[in-house]
């Protein structure tokens, strides 16, 4: 390499690192409320976020579940930051783990467009009022709500079964109108799988009240997105996920904005969330077919009923 290479090398990389300590050391005065940090220093927090989200992306491949449903409530409920920072960050985590997969999913067939659009555009809507209620709420009143939610959230992951073909004996009109229906190739029956859906305006007001749950609570919505899709409106199951994944995407972008905006998004938070998430869940994917996925969820809902506990204790100020 070339003295002008390697200069050129250096001057980029002190760049890149004087941006990082730019948006990382406002936000390291601001991240921590005073009276909770006690004498451990900032970066051991950052350093225990950063282990924590590398843990909680294998346990959320293993159960089947987005990351951001369980960085919210465990996060809040353990660590010292305020609630508003934790809330922007699991809107990234969700946002980037449903970004990660929707290429692929959409080069196979199995994320549909005209499926998820009028879901997503309803659900941005309410997102964003979702994410400017909870930002304006009383922290102990979003305290209070979020461990309801989670433990709501508990009780339909122990419930809601999984319907991987369903029956659709007739499409709804709304459906026809939109033209939402389709085919795609299941590789694992080696065929071809045509699909169509019905209660397709119950689904468009249940996908409000979702996304403005996720806006206000900064989680992701697969939870909820999969079974509504599958269960209620008959999406075949692989095509209920991978839309899912799409609506996500587009109704975090736009609760994730508000935060921005509000100054609730720190990349001391966010970046090491992130990565954590990203580099587990990659090992998650690897060990999904080696432990048993059911001991796995067990344990997901004990962390969540655990963590949704522990937000209603905070909440009522205990």
């Amino acid at each position: 390499m070339s003295s002008a290479a390697k200069k050129l090398l250096l001057k980029t990389a002190g760049t890149a690192g004087a941006s990082i300590l730019f948006f990382i050391i406002p936000g390291i005065l601001y991240a921590f409320p005073a009276d909770q940090t006690g004498q451990m220093a900032w970066w051991v927090w950052v350093i225990l976020l950063f282990a924590f989200s590398f843990i909680l992306g294998i346990f959320s491949v293993l159960a089947g579940v987005g990351g951001g449903v369980l960085f919210v409530p465990i996060v809040s409920g353990f660590f010292p930051f305020h609630l508003d920072f934790i809330r922007g960050a699991g809107l990234v985590v969700a946002l980037t783990g449903a970004l990660s997969a929707g290429a692929p999913l959409m080069r196979k067939g199995l994320a549909d467009l005209k499926l998820g659009l009028p879901m997503a555009l309803v659900g941005s809507i309410s997102s964003i009022a979702g994410a400017l209620a909870g930002l304006a709420m009383p922290v102990a009143m979003v305290q209070l709500l979020l461990g309801l939610s989670i433990m709501f959230i508990a009780g339909i992951m122990i419930k809601s079964g999984k319907s991987g073909y369903p029956e659709v004996k007739e499409p709804d009109t709304l459906s026809k109108i939109l033209h939402i229906s389709g085919i795609y190739h299941d590789e694992a029956m080696s065929k071809d799988i045509a699909w169509q859906i019905h209660r397709t305006p119950i689904g468009l007001f249940l996908f409000m009240i979702i996304g403005f749950i996720g806006g206000m609570f900064g989680m992701g919505a697969g939870w909820a997105n999969v079974p509504v899709f599958n269960l209620l409106m008959g999406v075949p199951l692989k095509v209920a996920v991978a839309t899912s994944g799409l609506v996500l995407s587009i109704n975090g972008a736009a609760a994730a904005w508000i935060y921005i905006f509000k100054g609730a998004l720190l990349p001391l938070i966010a970046v090491p969330a992130v990565a954590g998430i990203m580099l587990g869940s990659k090992i998650g994917a690897g060990l999904l077919t080696k432990v048993n996925t059911r001991s796995v969820r067990l344990i997901v809902i004990s962390m969540l009923l655990l963590a949704g506990l522990r937000s209603l204790l905070k909440g009522f100020g205990i």
